[in-house]
């Protein structure tokens, strides 16, 4: 257990500044473009539906399962009271997941502890893994799962690191893109259970304020996640 202990927090090198930006162009391209766009948005779907689940087991709501589809969609399903301030945190954590895991991927790459990282990710997946009821859920984390094994099994250090930038990048770009599509859609009226909408109907303020408010927290996660990683 000391070894292992000392391998998980060991301290990697800073990266070439080079490294960094060249992983988060890697990153803008994959959230910007639509087809590559498409095949990684259901890993946002994933820390979306994980915020959620977090949120439900902290404010002592009964989780009774997740599950993830094949067109990037996910729902968290709980049981308590339907509304109080134990209903309202667990929606508001959806949107907010992605960005501030991020965030934290940001700190902890800045901080050189990569492998620290990767094994929280796999720890993560098979807590989720757990919380799944539907099969195509269970196979995403799977293969998931499986590749940030992989990762720690077989790939080099500088290899492990370019990937740990990557996906600290997608998770704060990948965060924002979500809530302009939700706005998006709740202006043509697509969206009416969103979690915005849902949390209208919990309080007092309108979807519109929630939005704002998804939009304003991704956005000081990326100008933060920016600043740490920040090769000068």
């Amino acid at each position: 257990m000391d070894k292992f202990w000392a391998h998980l927090i060991k301290v990697q090198p800073d990266p070439d500044p080079w490294v960094v930006v060249v992983s988060a162009l890697v990153a803008l391209v994959i959230v910007g473009f639509r087809m590559p766009w498409q095949v990684s948005r259901g890993l946002i779907t994933i820390a979306h539906e994980g915020g959620h689940a977090l949120m439900a087991l902290l404010t002592r709501r009964k989780l009774e399962g997740i599950r993830l589809h094949s067109d990037t969609s996910g729902v968290t399903l709980t049981r308590g009271r339907p509304t109080g301030p134990g209903m309202v945190l667990t929606a508001l954590a959806g949107y907010l997941a992605p960005p501030l895991l991020g965030l934290g991927a940001a700190w902890l790459t800045e901080q050189g502890h990569i492998t620290l990282l990767i094994w929280g990710v796999l720890l993560l997946l098979v807590c989720m893994l757990l919380l799944i009821r539907n099969l195509y859920g269970a196979l995403i984390l799977l293969v998931t799962g499986g590749a940030v094994f992989a990762l720690i099994m077989y790939a080099p250090a500088d290899v492990q690191q370019v990937v740990a930038l990557v996906a600290a990048w997608f998770l704060l770009f990948g965060g924002v893109r979500p809530i302009i599509e939700l706005q998006h859609k709740r202006r043509r009226r697509q969206a009416r259970d969103s979690d915005a909408d849902q949390l209208a109907r919990l309080t007092v303020l309108p979807g519109g304020f929630y939005v704002f408010f998804f939009l304003l927290v991704s956005l000081t996660s990326v100008a933060f996640g920016a600043y740490l990683m920040n090769p000068l």
